[in-house]
């Protein structure tokens, strides 16, 4: 919902006015009819003038473990993917995109070999989140999806904002980047919000990082952990480093003990993440994920194992690439 149009639409009438429609936006109402508190001349004029969400969606495909993923297009065409992901301890975690596509071309991406259309606005970040809160109450939210959030930090930053409406305090909302050092600098000066941060690691050392994420090559590894490091001075919150698990790539044992060493356990702690296939890649055994897990633990490095998600419908990480674009 385009809450700028809502007031320039509503010009005239109380200041309220936007707020209230917006208030029933975020409980979960499916139309303007349903809004008791706003007059029937007002709601008539918001249904010429408003479309109810700023995407349209195109599909949707629904997981055998719960998870759905719906495809959506913007007003002038372009494909976005956000997901909903249902676990039995009662989390329910929305995955966010920031962008159509993404122009930075991770090797290990499904969504980095889509053309990159642009940047998302907050109205449309937030449609993602509606959609699915109109289905049921969501209490999590990841910036995970298509797209660097620091590459749109504003839109990302007003879409959080506006999450404790829908049922997802900051301290439940997570932003990822792959460590776009001039975006990730601002979220760590200008967001007061306790937003949790997630570094797109994937490698412990330069050479390697480069030849799985190119933007490596213009912001190195020890300017992106300088960057975390300020993070947690500022906020007293660990960063989640994300670690895709690649097979023969990153997974070994020297490797998990030069993790260690770039990570210090007072400021990280590391999810590692089975690699959901997107073609160019193997995923490592659950061997070898339990042996790098073990390593790290040994040096200090709390790790945790990342459940996977809606694999079989290309919903789970990694996987996002509009498939019908």
């Amino acid at each position: 919902m385009d809450l700028d149009l809502v007031t320039q639409t509503l010009a005239g009438e109380p200041a309220y006015r936007t707020r209230q429609v917006w208030e029933w936006a975020a409980r979960g109402a499916s139309s303007y009819g349903e809004m008791t508190n706003v007059s029937t001349r007002t709601r008539a004029v918001l249904e010429e003038h408003v479309p109810f969400s700023t995407l349209e969606l195109d599909d949707e495909a629904r997981s055998r473990d719960g998870t759905v993923k719906a495809l959506f297009r913007t007003h002038d065409g372009h494909p976005v993917e956000a997901v909903l992901m249902r676990y039995r301890d009662g989390r329910r975690s929305v995955c966010l995109s920031s962008q159509s596509g993404c122009p930075l071309t991770c090797t290990f991406c499904a969504t980095g070999e889509m053309r990159f259309r642009r940047n998302l606005s907050a109205s449309e970040i937030l449609d993602q989140a509606l959609h699915f809160r109109r289905v049921e109450d969501v209490n999590h939210a990841v910036f995970m999806g298509m797209g660097e959030p620091m590459l749109n930090l504003d839109a990302v930053v007003e879409a959080a904002r506006r999450l404790p409406d829908l049922g997802v305090t900051h301290r439940r909302t997570t932003v990822s980047t792959v460590g776009w050092l001039p975006g990730l600098r601002r979220f760590v000066d200008e967001v007061a919000e306790p937003v949790r941060l997630a570094l797109s690691l994937h490698a412990p050392n330069d050479a390697l990082r480069s030849e799985l994420m190119p933007v490596n090559d213009r912001f190195p590894l020890s300017d992106l952990v300088h960057e975390c490091t300020r993070y947690f001075a500022l906020r007293r919150r660990k960063v989640f480093v994300e670690y895709v698990m690649l097979a023969g790539v990153n997974d070994r044992y020297e490797q998990a003990r030069e993790l260690a060493r770039l990570l210090n356990p007072r400021f990280f702690k590391v999810n590692l993440i089975p690699y959901n296939p997107t073609g160019r890649f193997e995923g490592s055994s659950r061997k070898a994920i339990a042996a790098f897990r073990r390593v790290l633990e040994e040096q200090g490095v709390r790790a945790t194992v990342r459940l996977t998600r809606g694999r079989d419908i290309e919903a789970a990480c990694g996987q996002l690439a509009a498939a019908r674009a």
